[in-house]
C-alpha cells in the first residue's frame, strides 16, 4: 500500500457540512444521490464503513480504507462485487433475455479479477497508449470545435441550450464510435444503450425498469456482434478490429464473448464517464465564477491547464463508486466484514477528505497532492481509458475557455435533476446560457 499523504496545515480547519451521527440515522445513499457531500461527509466522520440498509451495501468512505480496497484484489473482488450489482435482483431472468434476444449474457471480461483480468487488461492498454492518445488531440480539437459552433448557433441570443445532450454527449460518443471505426451511428440510441448498460449496476431499478433495459441491451449486443462480424470478414484500421484480431500475450484469442464484453466496454464508459465529467466542467463553470476565472487564466499554459483537470476530477468525479466483494473475513477501518460482504467504495467521498485534501470543496489548482484523487480507481482495476478522457476533458475546458463566455444555468442549480443510479453522479439536462467569445 503507498504510504500515507502527510495532511496539509489547514485541514480539517474548513466549516463542517454534515450533522455527524443524526444525518446517517435514518439516511441511504440512496436519498441523497443529487447532493450527497454533507452524507459523505458525516460517514467519514461517524462511520467510515458504514452498513446502507436500503442498498444492502456496506459504504467504504474514507480515502485510505478505499485505497486499501482498491490495492487489494484478492480480498476485496471486483468479479463478484460488479456480479452482485446486476439487475438489482432480477439477474436470472435478464440474463434469460439477454440469451434469447441478445445473442447470449457475456460477463464483463474487464471486471474480472486477476490472472483473468490481467490477461485481457494488456490488449487493451495497447489501445491507450500515452503516443496513441496524443495522436488522437487534433481530431478531437476538431470535434468540439465543431461542436462548440453548433451550440453557439442554437444558442444565439441568449436562447437556452442544453449542455450535456448538446454538447457533452455527442461529443464523446462521437469520439468513441471514431476510435471503434463505426461510421454510422445514431447518438440517440448509444446515449440509450448506455443509461440502459449503467441501470444494472444503479441499484436503483425494478423489474419492469430491468426488461425494457434488457431489451435495450439486447439490441446493442447485437449492434456490436454484426460489427464483429464485419470485421471478421474484412479487418480494418480500428479497435473492433484489434479486438476481434488480437493475439494476446499468451499466444491465445479472446473468446467470443470476451470481445463482445471488451467492445461493449468501450462503447459504454468510452463515453458515459466522460460525457458526464464534461458535463460536470460546464456545470461547475457556470455556478461558480472564480473557478471560471481560474481557467481562462490557465488555458495558455499547458501544465495549469492539466492540474485544472485534475482539480475538475477529484472535486466533481464522474464515478460516485463501484462495486467490490470480500472474499473472506476481513477488519476494514475499524469494522470486521464478514465473507461475501457486498461493498460500494465511494470515490467521490474519498476525493472529498479533509484528512487528504485541505478544505475539499475548495476548487485550488495549486493543491501539492493534486494528482493523488482515486476519480480512476486506482491499483489493477484502474480505469483503463484514463489517459483518453484526461485528453478529452483537458481539450474540451480549453475550447469552451477559447469560444464561450459567462455561462450560466437557465434554471435554479436546485432544478438539475441526476440520473438515478450509485455509480455515477451523472446531470440528466444542464439548460444553459452563454455568449461566444
Amino acid at each position: 500500500m503507498e504510504q500515507a499523504q502527510a495532511v496539509s496545515p489547514t485541514a480539517g480547519k474548513c466549516p463542517f457540512t454534515g450533522s455527524g451521527a443524526a444525518a446517517l440515522k435514518d439516511a441511504s445513499l440512496k436519498d441523497v444521490l443529487a447532493q450527497p457531500n454533507a452524507f459523505y461527509q458525516a460517514l467519514r466522520s461517524e462511520s467510515p464503513v458504514h452498513f446502507d440498509a436500503k442498498l444492502n451495501m456496506w459504504l467504504v468512505s474514507r480515502y485510505d480504507d478505499i485505497v486499501t480496497v482498491l490495492r487489494d484484489p484478492q480480498t476485496y473482488s471486483d468479479k463478484h462485487g460488479y456480479a452482485a450489482m446486476y439487475a438489482n435482483g432480477f439477474f436470472e431472468e435478464f440474463k434469460q433475455i439477454l440469451e434469447r434476444d441478445g445473442g447470449g449474457f457475456f460477463a464483463d471480461a474487464i471486471k474480472d479479477d486477476p490472472p483473468g483480468h490481467t490477461r485481457v487488461r494488456r490488449l487493451l492498454e495497447k489501445a491507450f497508449t500515452a503516443h496513441r492518445v496524443a495522436t488522437l488531440e487534433p481530431g478531437i480539437t476538431a470535434i468540439i470545435v465543431e461542436l462548440i459552433g453548433k451550440l453557439a448557433e442554437k444558442g444565439a441570443n441568449g436562447q437556452v441550450v442544453d449542455g450535456v445532450r448538446d454538447f457533452a454527449v455527442p461529443l464523446t460518443i462521437r469520439v468513441i464510435c471514431e476510435q471503434l471505426g463505426i461510421a454510422e451511428f445514431n447518438a440517440a440510441k448509444i446515449q440509450q444503450w448506455s443509461g440502459a448498460v449503467t441501470a444494472q449496476i444503479s441499484k436503483m431499478q425494478d423489474r419492469d425498469q430491468m426488461r425494457e433495459n434488457a431489451a435495450l441491451i439486447c439490441e446493442l449486443q447485437n449492434f456490436i456482434i454484426g460489427e464483429m462480424k464485419a470485421r471478421q470478414e474484412q479487418p480494418r484500421e480500428d479497435m473492433i478490429s484489434d479486438i476481434v484480431h488480437a493475439r494476446l500475450d499468451d499466444g491465445s484469442v479472446l473468446e467470443f464473448g470476451e470481445a463482445v464484453s471488451l467492445i461493449r466496454a468501450l462503447v459504454i464508459a468510452g463515453n458515459d464517464t466522460t460525457a458526464t465529467a464534461i458535463g460536470n466542467l460546464l456545470f461547475v463553470l457556470a455556478t461558480r465564477p472564480e473557478v471560471a476565472k481560474t481557467l481562462q487564466e490557465s488555458v495558455d499554459d499547458d501544465r495549469l491547464l492539466n492540474r485544472f483537470v485534475e482539480e475538475l476530477l477529484r472535486i466533481e468525479p464522474p464515478v460516485r463508486g463501484l462495486a467490490k466483494m470480500t472474499t473472506k473475513e476481513v477488519e476494514l477501518g475499524g469494522v470486521k466484514l464478514p465473507a461475501h460482504a457486498h461493498l460500494l467504495v465511494l470515490y467521490a467521498s474519498g476525493n472529498d477528505d479533509e484528512s487528504q485534501f485541505a478544505c475539499p470543496r475548495d476548487f485550488d489548482i495549486n493543491r501539492a497532492n493534486i494528482a493523488r484523487h482515486v476519480a480512476f480507481g486506482v491499483g489493477v482495476h484502474r480505469c483503463v481509458g484514463a489517459s483518453l478522457s484526461r485528453m478529452e476533458i483537458k481539450v474540451a475546458a480549453r475550447e469552451i475557455s477559447r469560444r464561450m463566455a459567462d455561462i450560466r444555468l437557465a434554471i435554479p442549480a436546485s432544478e438539475i435533476g441526476y440520473l438515478p443510479t450509485v455509480a455515477t453522479r451523472s446531470i440528466e439536462r444542464l439548460p444553459i446560457t452563454f455568449r461566444r467569445r
